[in-house]
């Protein structure tokens, strides 16, 4: 049967450049298009391009994340060869079996492409060929934390949340992965951490861990509110490592979502500030966690008589020493409002 006599007008395209097409994608109907020369692309070919489709799809996810190459890594031994967890396991049993195979890194020996305890040490073959030398091995205690954290980055950098790490402030300040996290002598269920993550973050932070000991205080030291509930140990784009809310809001706004607005009349400290302007998030002698004791206090600090400034200034008739010393009693939407610029409501 003629190509003319079926599609009048249709170009004539070889056979191998069709075929090309459908491995681009151009599959379905096309498969059953006549080509000039009068013959049909068969069911066969069509499966060949399908084919062809599915290795090229396949090579083209292997180039965009190319597999794991460990023994090009800080530390690594060169010219080792893997041979293996079970070879590592004759000598390092009791490792192997009570801080290696309860642990989320055991997953890695059930990979098709893993390597096991080779993952994170390198191969083994010039530790094993030497007799246990050490100085064949990747030993973590042996490296910088930067070189420590490569090794952990190349597997966990792919997550959000670890993303941020080689910029983050403590790498920077020379504190790796392992300054927190013990890959197999984890004393704690979740993430493999060292210890608990209050009393890590208390190593370092002694001024954060006096003021959670102030009277009125985030419960951090109870449980109820971790410190990377609010920050990000792992590094981001705001200051002090602090996480955002949806929108890029204030992390603040997470829980305390009534003060997220946006409001028609917005408490201009709020935005350009942000709630640290007023609060001490990790403690005050303020039930509201503000930075002064009394709310009035704090309210002057902005709204007091100051010449050339351009906030509103205390009205006259608020004195001080009788009355109007609770501020918020009156301007109860301080953190903005939909209905009334002095913010009554």
């Amino acid at each position: 049967m003629k190509h003319s006599k079926l599609l009048p007008g249709m170009w004539n395209f070889p056979r191998a450049t069709l075929c090309s097409a459908l491995r681009t994608g151009f599959t379905g109907t096309l498969a059953l298009l006549l080509i000039g020369t009068g013959n049909v692309l068969t069911a066969q070919d069509a499966q060949q391009a399908t084919s062809g489709a599915g290795a090229a799809a396949q090579s083209a996810a292997h180039a965009k994340h190319p597999a794991k190459k460990t023994s090009e890594l800080p530390g690594a031994v060169p010219g080792a060869k893997y041979v293996g967890s079970d070879t590592c396991k004759t000598c390092h049993d009791d490792l192997y079996s009570q801080h290696f195979e309860g642990t989320p890194h055991f997953a890695l020996t059930k990979e098709k492409d893993g390597h096991g305890c080779e993952d994170c040490h390198g191969p083994g073959s010039a530790h094993v060929d030497g007799g246990g030398d050490v100085t064949k091995i990747i030993r973590f205690s042996q490296l910088s934390p930067a070189q420590a954290s490569q090794r952990c980055l190349q597997c966990h950098e792919s997550s959000l949340e670890n993303v941020d790490f080689n910029r983050s402030v403590h790498l920077k300040n020379g504190v790796g992965c392992l300054a927190c996290h013990s890959p197999h002598h984890s004393t704690q269920p979740d993430y493999l951490l060292k210890n608990q993550q209050a009393l890590l973050c208390y190593g370092c932070h002694a001024t954060q861990k006096a003021e959670f000991e102030r009277p009125y205080r985030h419960r951090v030291d109870v449980g109820l509110v971790q410190c990377s509930d609010c920050h990000n140990p792992h590094g981001t784009f705001v200051a002090k490592q602090l996480r955002t809310a949806a929108g890029q809001f204030p992390v603040c706004t997470k829980c305390h979502s009534e003060t997220m607005g946006p409001f028609v009349f917005e408490h201009v400290p709020v935005k350009q500030e942000g709630c640290t302007s007023c609060h001490t998030p990790h403690g005050s002698t303020n039930p509201r966690l503000l930075r002064v004791s009394q709310v009035n206090l704090l309210c002057l600090q902005c709204h007091s008589p100051t010449f050339g400034s351009n906030v509103p200034q205390i009205p006259g008739f608020h004195t001080q020493s009788a009355k109007y010393q609770a501020c918020t009693m009156c301007h109860v939407q301080i953190h903005g409002s939909n209905f009334n610029e002095f913010f009554f409501r």
